[in-house]
């Protein structure tokens, strides 16, 4: 259990490496077969996951903690032959890496722990059997997606897929496809969400040397094309940034955090949490590199802050960060488009309805999302964190705003993303106690 106090000063924050291009470096430069360094890695439970199973999929990778920073030395992709690939609690692992193995042929196993074997694979049984892959889960019955047998080798052709889905399954056959032999399409049968991250995985391959041209209703995905590898740097985390502009929000003394480390001209979908939080009230600007957050209406009733619609449809792993701040922002905040959220690491539509409301405030569920009546402060007192990393992280600023302590459970989840998250906070001046209560 953690227990986060008020105390806050602000200062400069250093954003850990985006989880997310990372996990697409990495396979891209396992998929190159050639020597390469992905730099800026930081060492989470995610990382660990996809290191886990570029390994598997044969290439040589060894992560160096002191310069936080992976090295590939040449070594084929290879089929799998009886291969298996644990995802732990990765749903980025799991539906980037299934097409790829599946593209490169042979047999496979893979399995998962936590909410990751619940999590849904629909696209994939439906696509894979049609392109020449079985596809057999072995505790279906339990209603379990893991673990999961792929055999066969993943055939060319046109792929349909609704865009209202995950965009980790469109990313994984982004991946996949250009390994084949013949050329491929994928073709969208509804409008696209996160399309942020599909943006993203396109900026990683072209930096691999991977093209995929857009079409109207999707991408062409040419074959027989070959990723190369040297370089690469992985930029900050935008969605990790959400959390200390919460905080930057809901500071009682408008204190400004200095956020290092981001590229305001980044492919990142979650870079949207800037215009997010100012449409609350928070204040920000650009100093060269350097992001400025700071509220300069804290010493006002709620903050100054004032509640908004905030469309989730792009920006799913937001969501957590910006309910604490609607919480706390006079009038109402609705969430909108953001049902997707109930198959994450937790529900997390209720994970933070039940959180706030346990600590006084008032939230409610709607069929695609959250309402929430703001409050000028919250009582504080014990928080389900659901095993969630976002829903731990999200919480610490409501704690800004507490008229006594709060304390969250399982705060050991943060190791999925962002193992440092604790001792940041406490670099702005927060209190965060981890206390063993067993």
């Amino acid at each position: 259990m953690v227990v986060y106090g008020k105390g806050f000063s602000g200062g400069d924050i250093l954003l850990p490496p985006s989880k997310s291009a990372a996990h697409r470096a990495l396979l891209c430069a396992a998929l190159s077969g050639e020597r390469a360094v992905i730099s800026n890695v930081d060492k989470s439970k995610d990382m660990e996951a996809m290191l886990n199973a570029v390994r598997g999929l044969g290439a040589e990778a060894v992560y160096e903690e002191e310069k936080k920073r992976v090295l590939f030395q040449k070594a084929a992709p290879h089929s799998g032959k009886g291969q298996e690939i644990h995802c732990l609690e990765s749903g980025n692992t799991l539906r980037f890496v299934t097409p790829v193995a599946a593209a490169l042929g042979g047999d496979w196993l893979f399995t998962g722990s936590g909410r990751l074997p619940e999590r849904p694979m629909s696209v994939y049984r439906e696509l894979f059997p049609q392109h020449g892959v079985d596809y057999c889960p072995l505790e279906e019955k339990a209603g379990k997606n893991l673990p999961l047998r792929l055999s066969g080798k993943l055939t060319p052709g046109i792929f349909q897929v609704p865009g209202n889905i995950s965009s980790q399954f469109i990313s994984g056959l982004l991946f996949a496809l250009p390994l084949l032999e013949g050329e491929s399409e994928i073709v969208l049968t509804s409008s696209l969400e996160s399309a942020g991250y599909v943006k993203l995985t396109l900026a990683v391959l072209r930096a691999f040397g991977i093209e995929c041209p857009e079409t109207e209703r999707g991408w062409k995905v040419p074959g027989g094309q070959r990723y190369s590898a040297g370089e690469y740097t992985v930029e900050g985390d935008w969605s990790q940034a959400a959390f200390f502009l919460s905080m930057a929000a809901l500071s009682p003394g408008g204190e400004t955090i200095c956020l290092h480390g981001l590229d305001r001209n980044s492919a990142q979908g979650d870079k949207a949490c800037v215009s997010c939080f100012e449409a609350f009230g928070l204040h920000t600007r650009w100093e060269g590199d350097v992001l400025l957050a700071w509220n300069p209406t804290a010493n006002q009733p709620f903050g100054g802050l004032r509640g908004t619609v905030i469309d989730a449809s792009q920006i799913n792993d937001l969501v957590p960060a910006l309910a604490v701040c609607g919480a706390l922002s006079q009038g109402e905040t609705r969430i909108i488009h953001a049902e997707r959220l109930r198959l994450k690491e937790s529900d997390r539509l209720a994970a933070m309805r039940e959180a706030i409301n346990s600590l006084g405030g008032s939230v409610t569920e709607t069929e695609d999302g959250l309402s929430i009546q703001g409050v000028s402060s919250l009582q504080g007192g014990t928080a389900e964190g659901k095993n969630d990393h976002r829903v731990v992280m999200a919480l610490a600023a409501a704690a800004l705003r507490c008229k006594g302590e709060l304390a969250v459970t399982e705060e050991q989840s943060i190791q999925k993303t962002y193992p440092g998250f604790f001792e940041d906070f406490r670099k702005l001046g927060g209190s965060a106690n981890v206390v063993n209560v067993g």
